[in-house]
């Protein structure tokens, strides 16, 4: 066996529907498998949000949960996310404090 994956197109989607799958009590998908964020957002709470690129696996996304991370934006294999998904997150897991980006 050379590769433990399906396809090189649908790796990291296929990385983020098994990892939400297997911690679907804390976490949850965003729009377009564009980011994964908490369940439940603390109001009032300053919303931590990461981004990075997927060498081995969407890294950032085992940091998402109760006092870490509320969402985490996986890019494509060692590619940045993008501008749009670390938008779309933002707007997911802000509750009107405000947030900050741990790129």
């Amino acid at each position: 066996m050379k590769k433990f994956m399906n396809s090189v197109d649908t790796v990291l989607t296929e990385s983020l529907n098994g990892f939400v799958a297997a911690h679907a009590d804390i976490l949850v998908l965003g729009d377009e498998h564009k980011f994964i964020r908490r369940k439940t957002l603390r109001p009032g709470k300053v919303a931590l949000i990461s981004g990075g690129g997927s060498g081995h696996e969407p890294l950032h996304g085992g940091f998402v949960g109760h006092g870490m991370l509320d969402a985490a934006c996986p890019g494509q294999v060692f590619t940045s996310p993008t501008p749009d998904q670390m938008l779309a997150a933002a707007q997911a897991v802000d509750t009107g404090a405000g947030c900050l980006f741990i790129v």
